[in-house]
C-alpha cells in the first residue's frame, strides 16, 4: 500500500491536474466555496456545523491552513482539481479512511467539492474515474463512499455511470447524527 501521507500523488487525464492542495489555490479556491450554486452539493456530514461556505480569502486561508494541517496529522488528504484547459483550480477532492461503528467502517470516504459550472455529469465521471482506482491502494479500504443529495442530478448521473450505487445505509456522526444519501463503491 503507498503511504499517501509521506508522499502525496498527483494524477491527471486530458482534462483535468489532480494534485496536492496549496495555500497558492486560495484565490480560485475562494470562486469555489463562495458559490451559493455549488455549496448545497458539499458534504459537510460531521464537520461541526461548518458549511464551507467562505466569502472571504481569509476565511479561505484558514480553511486552507486546517485542510493542511489534517494533512500532516494523517486525518485527510485534500487535493486541488485543477482544469488543464484554464489552469484554474475549480474544486477540491478529499479522502480519508473512515474506522467508526457503523456501516461505513474501513471506508474511503470521498468528499468532492465543485465549483457550480463544473458540476456536470461528464466533469465529474472525468474525475471519479482517475480517483476511485487508486483509492483502494493509498486507503486500504474494503468500499469508497460519497454523499449525493437528491438535487444533485447531475452527480448522481455520474455516480451511477462510475460504477457507484445508493446505499440505504446512514453513516453515524461524532454525536450519533445520522447522515444519508451516499453512494457506495465496492471493487
Amino acid at each position: 500500500m503507498h503511504d499517501v501521507y509521506t508522499a502525496c500523488p498527483s494524477f491527471e487525464n486530458d482534462r483535468f491536474l489532480i494534485r496536492p492542495l496549496s495555500m497558492d489555490d486560495c484565490t480560485d479556491l475562494l470562486k469555489v466555496y463562495s458559490d451559493p450554486a455549488a455549496v448545497p452539493f458539499f458534504n459537510s456530514d460531521n464537520c461541526n456545523g461548518d458549511d464551507f461556505y467562505y466569502t472571504t480569502e481569509e476565511r479561505m486561508r484558514q480553511a486552507i491552513d486546517y485542510w493542511l494541517w489534517e494533512y500532516g496529522r494523517r486525518g485527510f488528504v485534500r487535493w486541488s482539481i485543477e482544469d488543464r484547459g484554464t489552469g484554474k483550480v475549480i474544486g477540491t477532492i478529499e479522502l480519508f479512511r473512515r474506522k467508526a461503528a457503523d456501516f461505513f467502517t474501513d471506508c474511503g470516504l470521498l468528499r468532492l467539492d465543485l465549483r457550480s459550472d463544473y458540476e456536470t455529469s461528464d466533469a465529474i465521471e472525468g474525475i471519479l474515474e482517475r480517483i476511485v482506482p487508486e483509492t483502494f491502494v493509498w486507503f486500504g479500504c474494503s468500499m469508497i463512499a460519497t454523499k449525493a443529495v437528491p438535487a444533485a442530478a447531475e452527480r448522481r448521473r455520474a455516480l451511477a455511470s462510475t460504477g457507484f450505487v445508493p446505499s440505504a445505509e446512514k453513516v453515524i456522526g461524532h454525536d450519533g447524527t445520522e447522515y444519508g444519501d451516499y453512494w457506495i463503491y465496492t471493487k
